[in-house]
């Protein structure tokens, strides 16, 4: 484990403690009138906290040295004022004085100026940072555990270039979008990235059911069960070059995530604890009661009509004065987090462990008794044979979630609700329904939705070297996932005068279990000859995945609390039971050719087969290739003494796209429903069509990279172009034939290109100070290149050729007519008329014109401190865009004040209505979707704050104790109106602010 951050975090303030302690004894040490004998120094030297073998320890100045054996022992004879001078390949060079002592412990860390020795994870092979041909962002594990998120994908937020990443809801569980590149596919579905965990494909499809699913937006994600602990490191694969060897699934990106290994040395133990509290960021600014009943009020008299006896908040049947902030009542509370983790790592040169276990709570803002759990183990062995010839290593991890929370997000009720409605409960504690007069919010809180979520994950591989330069190895992959899910919808979330009764209520179930296999063998070659080496890899993929899935319908039970047993249903419906099986093969290959070290060419190629096409269309050939040229290391570079590092890459090829879920190709049938002579009848649910194949993207990048003084600064500037085409698309058919769509592909070309930069800089370097700072920025553009025949098929409405797939068409508004008081738009084919058909003519791009991060990080002594602003440039629909029918029984913005009321006004909305006003009805309607409702949504948020500070260890004898502190989404700066610049839709909650503190134990 000598690479995982967290020891050498620790070895690094262990380092500094220990420079700090000896620097007080030093005068006492030094005098000047002893006549100086040497002694014989004993230390030990350790790097992630465990013993290190290999280091070089020097006296400066003076000829002797030592190397610190397998345990990190060494011994050299020293004076008492002499200093030591500790090296290691890719950490920091140390000096240590001795000052008298006779024992020291020395403990290394990396150099931040040596990242391009730096080893990154391409997936089927390893290659050093400064050889790669492919574009490939990496986080580490010390940065991840500096952010408090449950879920891996929040750890990249703002912190990898080309890689946009949105958080869909701050309800616990819920999950993110990410798209690596922009979007290629015109299927919502189908710009997921490939996920490999441990060298195993994770299948991140939807587990969740339409009739079961959650009230949140990405519910039912499995890369939720990942804890975010274990892992070692994430590698984002972007170019042609780096996805090509994954070929059919990589035309999206592919995300390697590595997990936690164990590392040679006596048995260490870590525990870690974490508790911390969420808020919602920013509310929405809302009418009091006083704005509202004046706006209720001025409807009525807009619209000539006196104000009727069903009008309870304004008729005077409610309290006139009362006020109630409901958005303070359901999204006001505080959710809290509590997280502990305990593990074990160890070993011997030849066998090696870690073993940890987690577990983690978390509750939310709303009311009530709402709770997300977590808990999990991980497991990973790894042995290698005495000869070094035979390698074998094995990799568990088990998790099982458990999320019960609202059956419906009761964020656009807290938006909406009359400032002057009821009270919640009554005088002795029950519900309150105000003598029938509305319907209590509260009630929905009696429905639930729950889900159970039990997922293991098994990786296994063995290599065995059979000549010197001829490896052969097989990776074994198991995933077993096990989903419950349902949704209880009670009779008491309804108002009681109903009269329903327990005979009404419903839960709806749905059973997943989905299973899969892979089998990878390999065969690596590498020969080298003068100054040209060869590396080769040879391999093959065998998968299977088997879902089955099982969804019921429960109606009538004798009580609510036998909810929980779908059996105690009076009637019991199943709405689907299927089993889907997906198979794929491949062989793919690699040849990577180096001359002198200097120039570098990668040619990789994969051809895939998916169950998913028909007959004749299964199989298809991936391919690219990528050079790399190491300028720095020419002739003619080398008085150029600033540069220390300079490589230009390019790379081209293609990869494939077959996310378009199972069975899509055949005809399907699902039951009617219907019996007749005892026999249930089938309906058609699908057509035919055997002839559409993959999906195909085709990437070229070109990139330099520049290290300057030492690589104290970085830069790294990248240009891109993606074509994804024969697009695998759902065809809108005539009614006629009995289905609505058929699934072929579309002669349509999306174009994904855009800048990439990163520019890291270390500040400042000492011994005891360090101050780095990282900024990374993408520029994107998105285009739709072609797409025949666009102006007769049913995607006119929503796509413009040259235009990003991004775009909505939306009305152009011209103001508010002066005398009607109503919204206005321009009528761009002079009818007479405004339709949705014709006069949808403005387009607005609503993807992210640019976004990046800027992190700074400073480490002095034992104390680190980091932090990373997040910015996007964007536009969303503003408040008065989602709000809308400003005059009915519900809440507006408080902007909705200045609202038109007589001839000649001039006010930023129109005239309010109760809704006998059809023309300003519709008005609303064509508002909320055109330009009027469009405003800047950029933004620059304080994404991520962390403070540490590890004690020195005469504090805690033999026992090392870091205390941390973190923040999350902690400041925002933007002109956006609405709930949350970042956030897509106002009806949901948005992500909540977060500040957690921990400790961390090791002994």
């Amino acid at each position: 484990m000598k690479n995982t951050p967290f020891f050498k975090a620790l070895a690094y303030h262990s380092a500094i403690i220990y420079c700090c302690l000896t620097a007080t004894q030093a005068s006492a040490t030094r005098h000047p009138n002893t006549v100086q004998q040497q002694q014989a120094l004993i230390g030990t030297v350790i790097y992630d906290n465990r013993p290190l073998s290999g280091a070089t320890i020097a006296i400066k100045g003076k000829p002797q040295t030592t190397i610190s054996d397998e345990n990190g022992n060494f011994t050299i004879q020293a004076l008492p004022n002499d200093t030591l001078v500790i090296t290691f390949t890719g950490l920091k060079t140390l000096e240590v004085p001795v000052n008298g002592k006779t024992t020291l412990s020395i403990a290394m860390h990396d150099d931040a100026t040596a990242l391009q020795q730096v080893t990154v994870n391409a997936g089927y092979y390893t290659v050093k940072e400064s050889e790669r041909t492919g574009s490939i962002s990496k986080i580490n594990a010390e940065q991840i555990e500096r952010q408090p998120v449950t879920n891996i994908l929040g750890t990249m937020q703002g912190s990898m270039p080309g890689i946009s990443i949105t958080q869909e809801t701050g309800m616990p569980g819920g999950g993110y979008t990410i798209n690596i590149r922009g979007i290629n596919s015109l299927r919502p579905n189908g710009n997921e990235p490939l996920y490999i965990i441990d060298g195993v494909p994770y299948a991140t499809d939807p587990i969740s059911h339409a009739q079961t699913s959650l009230s949140t937006p990405g519910d039912g994600n499995p890369l939720g069960s990942l804890n975010p602990n274990d892992i070692a490191a994430i590698e984002i694969l972007k170019d042609a070059d780096a996805t090509a060897i994954y070929g059919s699934r990589g035309a999206n990106g592919v995300v390697l995530i590595t997990t936690r290994k164990g590392k040679k040395g006596k048995t260490a133990f870590t525990f870690n604890s974490t508790y911390g509290v969420g808020k919602v960021t920013r509310m929405m600014d809302l009418m009091n009661t006083q704005q509202y009943l004046a706006m209720r009020r001025q409807a009525f008299a807009n619209d000539g009509i006196e104000i009727g006896e069903s009008d309870y908040d304004v008729n005077g049947t409610w309290s006139q004065t009362r006020y109630t902030d409901w958005q303070k009542v359901f999204l006001g509370g505080t959710a809290e987090r509590n997280g502990w983790q305990f593990s074990a790592s160890g070993g011997s040169e030849q066998t090696r462990f870690l073993l940890s276990g987690n577990y983690n709570t978390e509750t939310t803002v709303f009311p009530g008794d709402f709770r997300y759990k977590r808990g999990g183990a991980h497991l990973n062995l790894d042995h290698t044979s005495e000869d070094k010839k035979f390698h074998m290593a094995f990799s568990g991890t088990y998790s099982a979630q458990t999320n019960n929370i609202p059956w419906a997000d009761p964020t656009a009720a807290a938006r909406n609700l009359e400032p002057n409605a009821p009270e919640l409960y009554d005088a002795f504690g029950n519900l309150n329904w105000e003598n029938n007069t509305w319907n209590n919010p509260m009630a929905q809180f009696n429905g639930r939705s729950r889900t159970e979520t039990y997922n293991l994950l098994a990786n296994a591989t063995m290599g065995y070297r059979i000549l010197e330069n001829l490896e052969l190895k097989s990776a074994f992959g198991f995933t077993d996932l096990h989903n419950n899910d349902s949704r209880s919808m009670p009779h008491t979330i309804f108002n009681p005068s109903l009269g329903r009764t327990s005979a009404n209520s419903t839960k709806y179930a749905n059973e997943l279990l989905r299973q899969s296999w892979i089998v990878e063998p390999q065969l690596n070659y590498r020969y080298a000859l003068g100054k040209s080496s060869i590396d080769a890899l040879l391999g093959a993929t065998f998968q299977n995945q088997t879902t089955n899935r099982l969804v019921l319908q429960g109606t009538g039970f004798a009580n609510n609390s036998l909810m929980d047993d779908m059996a105690s249903a009076n009637t019991i419906r199943v709405r689907n039971n299927d089993e889907l099986v997906y198979r794929y093969n491949a062989f793919f290959g690699r040849l990577n050719y180096t001359y002198d070290h200097k120039y570098i060419l990668n040619l990789t190629g994969r051809r895939d087969g998916s169950s998913r096409f028909g007959p004749g269309n299964r199989f298809a050939n991936f391919g690219a290739v990528g050079a790399a040229w190491l300028f720095h290391k020419e002739a003619f570079m080398q008085p150029v003494g600033f540069l220390s590092f300079g490589k230009l890459r390019a790379s081209y090829g293609t990869t494939g796209n077959d996310q378009i879920g199972d069975y899509q190709y055949l005809d399907t049938y699902t039951s009617s429903g219907y019996v007749s002579q005892g026999i249930k009848g089938l309906l058609p649910s699908r057509l035919y069509n055997a002839n559409f194949g993959w999906e195909t993207n085709n990437k070229l990048e070109g990139a330099i990279e520049m290290g300057f003084l030492k690589d104290k600064l970085f830069l790294t500037a990248a240009c891109y172009k993606n074509r994804s085409s024969n697009q695998l698309v759902g065809l809108p058919i005539a009614a006629t034939t009995g289905f609505t769509v058929i699934q072929t592909n579309l002669d349509a070309t999306v174009e994904n290109r855009g800048w990439e930069f990163t520019l890291r800089n270390t500040n400042w370097q000492t011994q005891n100070f360090n101050w780095t700072t990282s900024i990374n920025l993408t520029l994107p553009e998105n285009k739709l290149v072609s797409f025949p025949r666009l102006e007769t098929s049913p995607y006119r409405n929503d796509y413009v050729i040259g235009q990003p797939i991004t775009i909505k068409k939306l009305f152009q508004y011209k103001g508010i007519n002066p005398q009607t008081g109503v919204y206005e738009f321009t009528d761009f084919n002079g009818d007479g008329t405004i339709s949705y058909e014709d006069d949808r003519q403005i387009v607005r791009d609503f993807a992210p014109e640019y976004y990046g991060g800027i992190q700074n990080q400073f480490t002095y002594k034992g104390l680190t401190f980091d932090f990373l602003f997040q910015f996007v440039k964007q536009l969303n629909f503003n408040e008065a865009g989602t709000q809308g029918y400003a005059g009915l029984q519900r809440n507006q913005p408080a902007a909705f004040t200045d609202s038109w009321s007589q001839p000649g006004d001039v006010a930023t909305y129109q005239v309010l209505t109760t809704g006998l006003n059809d023309t300003a009805m519709q008005a609303s309607e064509y508002y909320a979707q055109s330009d009027g409702a469009v405003s800047d949504a950029s933004y620059i948020r304080l994404k991520n704050v962390a403070l540490s500070y590890r004690l020195p260890e005469k504090y805690l004898k033999n026992i090392g104790c870091r205390l941390s502190l973190n923040a999350q989404n902690l400041w925002t700066i933007t002109s956006y109106k609405g709930a949350d610049p970042e956030f897509r839709d106002a009806g949901y909650l948005p992500p909540l602010r977060v500040i957690s503190g921990g400790i961390e134990l090791t002994f």
